[in-house]
Parts: C-alpha cells; sequence; structure tokens
C-alpha cells in the first residue's frame, strides 16, 4: 500500500500555499573536483527574506505557471524546473498516482545565486506533501531535496546551517542576532556550471604560475569554514560577520563579469559606512552588502537605486519552507 493510500482517510485538502526563502552563502571554500565532476564544498548558508511562494492545487497532470518574473521565458515550465521536478519526485517516492498545479511567484533573483530554483523545489515538496497528505517527515524530505540539488535541503531548513560534501550535509550553525542584508541584482544572471568553469579555469592558471603548486594548494586544500567565523557569529555583531565573509567561487565570477569586483569596492568605499561587508552571493551574479543596521540598509538600498540599479532589503536568518495557508 502507498502512503498516499495509508493517508486517503484524511479530510482532503484543496490548495496549499508554502513560502521558502532564498539564501546568502555567507562563507564559501571550495576544494578539488572531485571524480564525480562535483566541487567538494564547505559553506555557511543563512535564509533571507527573499521568498518564493508556491501555491499547489489539485490536478489530473503535473503543471506549472510562474509570475513575479520581468521574463517569464527565463524560467521553463517543464521538467527542466525544479518544482516540477521535485512534486513528480515527491510521487515516485510515495506512490501518488494524481497530478498538481502549482502556481510559483518568484521574488529571489532568477539565476543570481540565491537559490531561487531549489527554493521552488523545497516549496513544491512541503506544499504537495501536504496536499497529498503524504506525511513524510522532514528527514524524507531532505533526502528527497538532496536529489534535486545541493541547496534545497537548506531551503527546507532555513536559519543558519554548515553545508559540507556539495553542500547538502547540513548542520545547524550557533549564531546570534538578525543581519541586515542589501541585494544588488544584476541584470543578467550567471549559469553556476559556467562560473565553475572558470573558477577551474583560473586556478589551473594559478598552477601555472607557480608550478609547484602551492598557491593552488593553499586555496584548494580540504575546505573547512575556520573556527574564528564561527566566532563572529555567536558574537551577533554585524560588524564582525561582514569582516569575517568570504567566498572563494568569486574568483569564477570576476572572470566572467570583472564589473562585480568593481561594483563591491565601490559601494564599500572606504570603510566607515553603513555597509560592513561585501560579497557575491553564490555564484552570482547578486551582490550581498551586509550592513550595520537596519536603517544603514535602508540608505544605503537607496543609494544604489539612485545609481540606476535594483537593489532590494532583507534580513536574516529566517525559517525554512514552511506552509502559510491550507485550504480544505
Amino acid at each position: 500500500m502507498s502512503i498516499a493510500e495509508e493517508q486517503s482517510d484524511e479530510q482532503p485538502l484543496r490548495r496549499v500555499h508554502v513560502r521558502a526563502p532564498g539564501k546568502v552563502n555567507l562563507f564559501l571554500g571550495v576544494g578539488d573536483l572531485d571524480d564525480d565532476g562535483y566541487h567538494e564544498l564547505s559553506t555557511v548558508f543563512q535564509a533571507v527574506s527573499l521568498y518564493e511562494d508556491v501555491i499547489a492545487t489539485h490536478a489530473d497532470d503535473f503543471t506549472i505557471s510562474v509570475s513575479g518574473v520581468a521574463d517569464p521565458s527565463t524560467v521553463p515550465l517543464d521538467d527542466r524546473n525544479l518544482a516540477m521536478r521535485a512534486a513528480k519526485v515527491l510521487a515516485a517516492a510515495t506512490g501518488y498516482d494524481g497530478g498538481v498545479h502549482l502556481d510559483v511567484h518568484k521574488s529571489v533573483p532568477v539565476a543570481g545565486g540565491m537559490g531561487g530554483g531549489s527554493a521552488d523545489a523545497a516549496g513544491a515538496l512541503v506544499a504537495c506533501n501536504e496536499l497529498w497528505r503524504t506525511g513524510l517527515d522532514h528527514g524524507r524530505l531532505h533526502e528527497l531535496g538532496a536529489r534535486l540539488g545541493a541547496d534545497v535541503p537548506f531551503s527546507l531548513m532555513g536559519g543558519t546551517a554548515v553545508g559540507s560534501g556539495r553542500g547538502d550535509v547540513l548542520t545547524p550553525a550557533l549564531s546570534r542576532g538578525r543581519y541586515e542584508w542589501v541585494l544588488l541584482l544584476d541584470d543578467e544572471g550567471l549559469s553556476t556550471p559556467a562560473v565553475y568553469r572558470a573558477f577551474d579555469m583560473v586556478m589551473a592558471e594559478d598552477l601555472q604560475s607557480d608550478p609547484e603548486g602551492h598557491a593552488q594548494r593553499r586555496r584548494l586544500d580540504p575546505v573547512q569554514v575556520p573556527p574564528s567565523f564561527f566566532e563572529s557569529l555567536l558574537s551577533g555583531e554585524a560588524f564582525e560577520l561582514g569582516q569575517s565573509l568570504r567566498n572563494q567561487l568569486e574568483a569564477g565570477s570576476f572572470r566572467l563579469r570583472p564589473a562585480l569586483e568593481e561594483l563591491i569596492d565601490e559601494v564599500i568605499g572606504g570603510g566607515g559606512g553603513p555597509v560592513v561587508g561585501g560579497i557575491v552571493s553564490g555564484s552570482g551574479p547578486t551582490l550581498a552588502f551586509l550592513c550595520e543596521s537596519a536603517e544603514g540598509a535602508d540608505s544605503t538600498a537607496e543609494r544604489l537605486r539612485g545609481w540606476g540599479r535594483t537593489a532590494l532589503r532583507a534580513h536574516g536568518p529566517v525559517r525554512g519552507a514552511h506552509v502559510v495557508a491550507a485550504d480544505d
């Protein structure tokens, strides 16, 4: 008997609304390329208050609609869409033989390095699990999410967490305080595989310029989050955390789009302002700037908008994918 059949005596739901957060990588260390084509990662995620809203309703087949993006054609509406794949993975795992319509409203930048697609998948897993009354616990949803992408389990978890392996092996991180972010968007996204390829090129050039390989080994030794980083998280002080932000993958993003590095320097300036740290979010091109206070973040966002840029405000950490409403 399938899980869906075991749960069939429960009152059916008509519609489930789930909200899932985007993320910023506070720390991202990149290790050597494994035989399976993936890099070993060591990262610290923080879920932030830019959300993907996923509304699931019953249907005979699997369909999806997307809103909230300037150009809907940038988001696939077939099995390339992580939310669609998530729904089908859950159905296969639980023996559910119906379908679902997913209505996704996006607020996380597309191809921006903030895990928007992963949040869609996490939202779809939680929404369909509730809608279909399949009753999988968080651990099982985490396992299914890891099949879909390395960032999906974190969008399910939320908060602040350390990720290892491909980033999908998670450990909650102790942290204090609320952190105020300004996210500076780019008009054109970056492909994550392309950024990793560019990163590998930078590393290969480093090796050529240093025949002994010292520079490359220094950067690509088994990556670990340093104890000093956790101390900054525990301090609850934005300045301490801002000085500890690090993303090794930036080397690939800067290779493909040098203006990103210049923008970080320009926004931070000579220091002494409300911005205490800046970093490429994941593979980019979104830039994440940490500010000392909400007021400082508001003023920074206004300043960037005055430059003709799209700047969004967010705070973190926030909770992971969760049900907002369920209608029977």
